[in-house]
C-alpha cells in the first residue's frame, strides 16, 4: 500500500544542542550517565557542523534545533558573546540557502549553570533572565527562523528533574515540579506575545511530551489515570497559548500495576509479550490517540516534533518510520490539520541521563572516533521525505 501525503506536508529530523555539543558551563556537564558516561564530550557537532549539515539537508525540509545558552551568555542579562553568535549565524544561514527550515527550540532542558545556581525554574526571579536570553535568540538569529518552540518538553523536564529525581537538578517534590512548571508556563505566554509583536507572522509553538499510560490492573488503572492527567492535561494547562502544538511520542507504559519500562525493568516487557526498544514498549497507536486527544481538546495544528525509537536494528527503526508516520495519516484522513513529521534524531547523542550507548540516529556516531555513518534506516527516511510518501507491504 502507498501512502501519499498532502502537499505541504513537513518532513525533517531533530537534535538538542546539549546532546551533540561539547559540554560548557551548563547544568548537564559531569553528570554520570546510566551506561557509566560523563556527560561532556558528546557528538562534537560545533566541530562538524558542515559535515552534518549534508545528512540534515538529506531528511526533508525541517531542522529542529537549538543553542548552546551556556555558551552565549556566560553571565545573566550579558550581551551575547559574538563571536559564538557568528559561528550559529554561519551555520543557519547555510541551512537557510540549502532551503532548510529552521525551528528554533528556545529551551531544550539544558541551561547555564549560572541560571541553576540561582534557583533554576523553581525560582519566580529568574524568569526575567529566560526572557532577555530569548529576546537576544530573537535578535541574533530571528531571520532565518522559520518556527518557535519555547520549550521542548516541559512534562518532561519538570517530572524528571523535580518529581522523579533523574535530571539536574536531582530533586523529588511534587510541590518543586509544580511551581516549576508555573514558572515555565509563564515564561512561555510572555514569549509568545514578545515573538509576535517582534515578528507578527511568526509561527509559535510548545513541544509536549506525549505516552500512552495503560492500567492492567485494577490499581494500575487508577495509577495511570493520575499519570495521564498530570503528565498532559495539567502540563497542557500551562501553554495553551500557541500557533500548534508541537507532540512528541515515544512510549507505551502499562501499569501492572506499577508501571513497566525496559530502563528500570530490563527484560519484564518481554517476559509480558510486549514489543519494545531499549526504553521503552512499544505501541505506535499511542500516537494516534494523542493526536486525536490533542486535535479534540484544542483544535488547532498538530507538528510532530520528536518521534523515535531506541535501537542500533536498521530494521527496526524503518518498522517504526512507517508505523509512526502510519499514525499520522490516519490522523489527516480523520480530518487533523497534521503540518508534519520531524523524526528524532538525526544523528546519535548523549541520551541525556541514560547516556550515548541509547541511540536513536538515522546517522551513526562512532563513540570514539565521532565518525558519521548513514545507516539504511537514514537512506531509507530519505527516500520517503522527498517522496512524501510510504510504502508499506500488505
Amino acid at each position: 500500500m502507498k501512502y501519499k501525503f498532502p502537499d505541504g506536508y513537513l518532513w525533517g529530523t531533530s537534535t538538542a544542542a546539549a546532546q551533540i555539543e561539547t559540554a560548557s558551563d551548563h547544568n548537564w556537564k559531569g553528570v554520570k550517565s546510566n551506561d557509566g558516561y560523563i556527560f561532556e564530550e558528546t557528538a562534537e557537532h560545533e566541530k562538524r557542523r558542515y559535515e552534518d549539515l549534508e545528512y540534515i539537508c538529506k531528511f526533508g525540509t525541517v531542522y529542529r534545533c537549538g543553542v548552546d545558552w551556556a555558551r552565549l551568555q556566560t553571565e545573566a542579562f550579558e550581551d551575547f558573546d559574538e563571536a559564538v553568535v557568528k559561528e550559529y549565524q554561519d551555520f543557519f544561514q547555510a541551512l537557510v540557502d540549502r532551503k532548510m527550515k529552521v525551528l528554533f527550540v528556545l529551551h531544550h532542558f539544558m541551561q547555564p549553570n549560572w541560571f541553576e545556581k540561582n534557583g533554576g525554574w523553581e525560582n519566580n526571579q529568574n524568569i526575567p533572565a529566560f526572557i532577555d536570553y530569548a529576546r537576544q535568540c530573537v535578535y541574533y538569529f530571528g531571520r532565518f527562523v522559520w518556527s518557535w518552540n519555547t520549550f521542548n518538553e516541559p512534562n518532561v523536564f519538570a517530572f524528571n528533574g523535580y518529581l522523579a529525581g533523574d535530571f539536574p537538578p536531582f530533586k523529588k517534590s511534587f510541590f518543586a515540579m509544580r511551581k516549576v512548571l508555573k514558572h515555565m508556563g509563564k515564561a512561555h505566554h510572555l514569549l509568545y506575545e514578545f515573538i509576535h509583536q517582534q515578528i507578527p507572522d511568526a509561527i509559535v509553538g510548545i513541544s509536549l511530551n506525549t505516552c500512552w499510560f495503560d492500567g492492567k490492573t485494577f490499581f494500575g488503572k487508577i495509577q495511570a489515570k493520575i499519570s495521564a492527567r498530570l503528565f498532559h492535561g495539567y502540563t497542557e494547562s500551562f501553554f495553551q497559548d500557541c500557533d500548534y502544538w508541537g507532540m512528541s511520542y515515544y512510549a507505551y507504559f502499562p501499569f501492572i500495576p506499577k508501571r513497566i519500562d525496559e530502563i528500570t525493568s530490563p527484560g519484564r516487557l518481554a517476559e509480558l509479550g510486549y514489543e519494545h526498544d531499549k526504553m521503552w514498549a512499544y505501541r505506535p497507536e499511542g500516537m494516534y490517540r494523542n493526536i486525536i486527544r490533542l486535535h479534540n481538546k484544542y483544535k488547532k495544528p498538530i507538528l510532530i516534533t520528536e518521534s523515535g525509537v531506541c535501537t542500533e536494528d536498521d530494521d527496526i527503526r524503518i518498522k517504526a518510520i512507517n508505523d509512526y508516520s502510519l499514525q499520522c495519516y490516519k490522523a489527516i484522513e480523520e480530518g487533523v490539520d497534521m503540518m508534519g513529521y520531524i523524526f528524532w534524531s538525526t544523528l546519535d547523542n548523549f541520551e541525556w541521563n541514560l547516556g550515548p550507548t541509547y541511540r536513536f540516529g538515522l546517522v551513526q556516531v562512532d563513540l570514539k572516533t565521532k565518525d558519521r555513518t548513514m545507516t539504511r534506516a537514514g537512506e531509507y527516511y530519505e527516500k520517503i521525505t522527498k517522496a512524501n510518501c510510504i510504502e508499506i507491504p500488505d
